[in-house]
């Protein structure tokens, strides 16, 4: 069996920091590791639709900037196919044939749907294309055979749906699909970075986010306005590491090496912990030791993003390219299901039978 890795992001805005560390870094290791026979990244702009069907451009809009940023970070069109979902109709025929085998109960028992559903505010007025979104997801993932799918962790139940419906279809018919297996990021503290007032995920609509393509100046002042320990109000005062967010962000990004640059008087993490609790270490230090990290970490990704978006007709042509690939692999998977079901009426001998 081939090694293929799916994965992509809804183009609903610039991508930031949770994603880069959730799922987009890890992508690009794996990229470049040599490992896998495909590699399939997905501008999701039919999925970004279920719940943006009234505002078409700001999806439409969003996939350069979405692609611009998995340029900046490293994601190679040589290595990788990069594609526009909308453009692979052979995507919505599989979620219908898939919609058969899911009930309704099972959807609304799915953690992640339960919870975009409570934080986008929907209750009853839940789009249909919203709710199926687990199928849809199933469509493409299966669409290209991934055995590999690179995550955050808050999207587990939704593979764990697809391995559902590759189950259910390969034994009511036959042993067409593959079934997926999700990889999480390395760091754990990775799987769910909080945002940067201290809520339990950076997210675009909540407004709490650092962004790829952001500004020097614009990264130091949301690193400045994080949620810290709000009974640490002195210098003096001892200080708590839990709930913390801007510690939160060092477990996440810093090193030893980056004491040595930026922060000599202490030899690591542990050392500035220990200091912050005991009291006598104000929380502006530590902001300015993170500011410094953020910008080593974001800088050559702003730069590189800078440059291939002084010619956005290639990053289209990138795309074109990507999609007709994808729409061909798709096309055969789609075949091989049908096949499989037994209403691929003009390829087979179906008035014999």
């Amino acid at each position: 069996m081939k090694n293929v890795i799916l994965t992509g992001d809804r183009p609903t805005g610039k991508l930031h920091l949770g994603h880069y560390v959730g799922s987009l870094k890890r992508r690009v290791i794996l990229q470049n590791s040599g490992e896998f026979d495909d590699i399939y990244i997905m501008v999701a702009d039919a999925q970004a639709l279920t719940d943006n069907a009234d505002d078409v451009n700001k999806v439409r809009n969003n996939i350069s900037e979405v692609a611009l940023d998995y340029l900046a970070c490293g994601l190679d069109p040589k290595k990788s196919v990069i594609f526009i979902q909308s453009q692979i109709p052979e995507l919505c025929e599989l979620s219908f044939y898939y919609m058969n085998l899911v009930t309704v109960s099972r959807l609304q028992r799915n953690p992640t749907v339960k919870n975009e559903i409570q934080l986008r505010g929907f209750k009853q007025s839940i789009p249909t294309g919203f709710f199926t979104y687990p199928i849809s997801q199933a469509a493409d993932i299966t669409a290209f055979k991934a055995n590999v799918v690179p995550v955050g962790e808050d999207q587990l139940p939704m593979i764990e749906q697809t391995r559902e419906i590759v189950r259910s279809f390969n034994t009511m018919y036959k042993e067409v699909l593959v079934e997926p297996q999700a990889v999480l990021p390395e760091n754990e503290l990775c799987a769910r970075l909080p945002g940067l007032d201290g809520a339990a995920k950076m997210s675009k609509s909540l407004g709490n986010c650092i962004y790829l393509s952001d500004s020097e100046k614009d990264i130091k002042k949301k690193v400045q306005s994080m949620f810290t320990d709000p009974l640490h109000l002195r210098v003096e005062d001892p200080g708590h590491l839990e709930g913390n967010t801007v510690f939160t962000y060092l477990d996440a990004f810093s090193h030893d090496e980056h004491f040595e640059e930026f922060l000599p008087a202490y030899k690591n993490l542990d050392e500035l912990k220990a200091h912050y609790c005991r009291g006598g270490l104000g929380d502006g230090t530590v902001k300015k030791f993170l500011n410094e990290i953020m910008q080593a970490e974001l800088r050559p990704i702003r730069e590189r993003r800078e440059e291939f978006q002084k010619d956005l007709g290639e990053v289209f042509n990138m795309l074109q390219k990507g999609s007709e690939k994808a729409r061909d692999v798709a096309a055969q998977t789609l075949d091989e299901v049908k096949t499989a079901m037994g209403i691929n009426y003009f390829k087979s001998n179906f008035l014999n039978k």
